[in-house]
């Protein structure tokens, strides 16, 4: 079973993870150069720790099974891409690792180079191997004989690039079947693909890894990529440091040095890294540390340096006494929501009441109505951010363009607590249902704020005709499902986390099939508005196909949104260069910069 403790779920179309629109901005950004280095003769400081809720347990974050924030932390350490973003945030471009360049507006043509010397951790030049098979996994490429995703990526986009690249030296050149409107975010390079190769075919020398999957690409060779998907899925998984190195090979400033199963992972610089921004301490050390009293104690007691949690208000509190630390508070690119599962033969499935789906509707709008999005504000939220508000759209951050329209079409849901149970009584009673009405309901176990949310939300349901039943447990098993598999929970809560500004990406959790499509919804109208937002170039255009998927949403009782994540980082005086980013990976974003302070 896959671990996964982490506070949200990665979003972002980015080398890093997945995109998800709805916790971005519309507008786009221009790169600018890249950051200075640290000067290489600055004497390395040994050690620094930092402390996170969970720890890597899969070295393939790109992966379904690897996109978590935990994992996507390591993957930050250890890797190179052409971008990155800064925590204004503004997107950064990496010329010290590679170039990329549009060759073509029409069709639109992209080319991607990594320059010379740039390297894997063994060695290994990073090349069109590398590149051709990102191309693969990224745009979903090649599907078994059931149309599953040979390549299990976290959000393929097998819609907007199908033509076969070009591949020369360290190039790598690829036509887009559509103005697509997130290209300059859509591409990086994952895991090493003679790494990859050489764990499914252990016999193959490095050049022989390369040359032959470049060849079966090109040639759509299924049968023997088969064996390379499959390592690619599956491969990379390990709670304890990997036996063999091909699993942890590094294109970054770190390389993994010692992994110990919910204690830490150590990561030394690696040596042979010359193509971007220089750390200043030799060794980073992320420790596991699930309560976030515990990581105030240990930067208190000098144990660990930098840290960042899930905040309560007994908690922000804890960190303002501390005598030698500082602390940031702030909004996160990520929202707190409630899914309901439509396909599972539970209670918001139409399949339950024979098929009868406007039936279905109203059990699942009262259970909207029964959430006590107000009181969770007043009492979880407001004593970290006063001016804390109730999130009431799936695609628009609140103050952005278009969120007050968005907002109308949950006209029915904004009265108070108290008036929204009132109709959500009165809807069950037009159901005609028999209640209580069981709804299996699943948290992450240990998570004390989900927790405070249960027990108000449990409260307020059942006390409309509802009867919550407590399914949380700590692993995330349900984002192992994908469709046809389903999710055996009624109702989640979780985070979506965004790791880009990009604008499409919704497909991911909004399409049935989507590698995060938990919930089983599947409307064909958004579906086709999706396929138009990968091509909408136009902001204005942009705001009218997002403001027509939100109303699809709303009319489907899709979910409920509960509030825009606070953040809260605390670090110990005696560090530097900590800055905060609302986007994933948090205050890791410039972790070259974390140095002791002067003096």
């Amino acid at each position: 079973m896959k671990k996964f403790r982490g506070s949200a779920v990665v979003a972002g179309l980015s080398v890093l993870a997945l995109t998800l629109a709805g916790c971005a901005a519309t507008e786009e950004l221009t790169p600018t150069s890249s950051p200075a280095a640290v000067t290489e003769e600055a004497t390395l400081e040994p050690l620094i720790t930092v402390g996170w809720n969970d720890i890597v347990d899969t070295f393939n974050s790109s992966s379904a099974a690897g996109n978590n924030v935990a994992n996507s932390l390591t993957t930050y350490l250890t890797s190179s891409s052409f971008n990155y973003y800064d925590n204004s945030p503004a997107l950064v471009k990496n010329t010290e690792f590679g170039t990329y360049e549009v060759v073509s507006e029409d069709p639109l043509t992209v080319t991607y180079t990594v320059n010379d010397g740039v390297v894997w951790s063994d060695g290994t030049a990073i090349d069109g191997a590398d590149l051709a098979l990102a191309w693969a996994t990224i745009f979903g490429k090649f599907k078994d004989a059931d149309g599953v995703y040979m390549f299990s990526h976290a959000a393929p986009k097998d819609n907007v690039a199908s033509k076969l690249p070009t591949i020369s030296g360290s190039t790598i050149t690829f036509e887009y079947d559509v103005q697509y409107v997130d290209w300059e975010l859509a591409f990086g390079i994952g895991v090493a693909a003679h790494g990859a190769v050489q764990m499914a075919y252990p016999d193959l020398s490095i050049a022989d890894a390369k040359s032959k999957l470049i060849d079966s690409i090109m040639n759509e060779d299924t049968e023997w990529l088969a064996a390379v998907a499959t390592v690619w899925n599956e491969g990379y998984s390990s709670v304890n440091t990997p036996e063999n190195p091909l699993v942890y090979l590094s294109s970054g400033p770190y390389v993994l040095e010692e992994l110990v199963e919910e204690q830490y992972s150590t990561h030394v610089l690696n040596p042979l890294y010359t193509w971007g921004p220089k750390p200043q301490y030799e060794r980073v050390t992320i420790r596991q540390i699930e309560d976030s009293t515990a990581a105030i104690q240990a930067v208190d007691n000098g144990e660990i340096q930098i840290a960042s949690g899930q905040p309560t208000a007994d908690v922000l509190a804890l960190v303002q006494a501390l005598a030698n630390a500082e602390y940031a508070s702030s909004e996160e690119a990520a929202y707190e929501h409630i899914d309901l599962t439509v396909n599972n033969g539970g209670p918001f499935d139409p399949a339950s009441y024979g098929g009868d789906a406007a039936k279905a509707l109203k059990v699942r709008q009262a259970f909207l109505l029964s959430v006590p999005r107000n009181e969770i504000i007043e009492k979880l939220i407001k004593p970290l951010n006063p001016d804390a508000k109730v999130r009431t759209s799936v695609l628009f951050i609140p103050g952005a363009e278009g969120y007050d329209e968005a907002e109308s079409y949950y006209s029915d849901y904004l009265g108070t607590d108290d008036e929204n149970r009132v109709k959500a009584k009165a809807l069950l009673a037009e159901a005609g249902v028999s209640t209580p009405i069981d709804v299996e309901f699943w948290y992450p176990e240990g998570n004390v704020r989900r927790g405070q949310e249960y027990e108000l939300l449990k409260l307020s349901a059942d006390s409309v005709g509802f009867n919550l039943i407590d399914e949380s447990e700590p692993n995330w098993a349900f984002t192992e499902t994908v469709f046809p598999d389903l999710n055996p929970h009624d109702a989640t809560i979780f985070a979506w986390a965004a790791t880009s500004l990009s604008v499409s990406g919704d497909d991911q959790y909004l399409v049935l099939g989507g590698p995060s499509n938990w919930t089983g919804f599947d409307n064909a109208a958004a579906k086709g508005l999706l396929d138009e937002l990968n091509v909408a170039v136009d902001p204005a255009e942009q705001l009218r196909i997002r403001l027509a998927i939100e109303a699809e949403l709303a009319k489907d009782a899709y979910n409920i949104t509960l509030f825009q994540f606070p953040g809260l980082t605390w670090w110990d005086k005696e560090v530097t260069g900590v800055s905060p980013n609302l986007l994933v990976p948090y205050f890791y974003w410039n972790f070259w910069n974390w140095a002791p302070t002067a003096g």
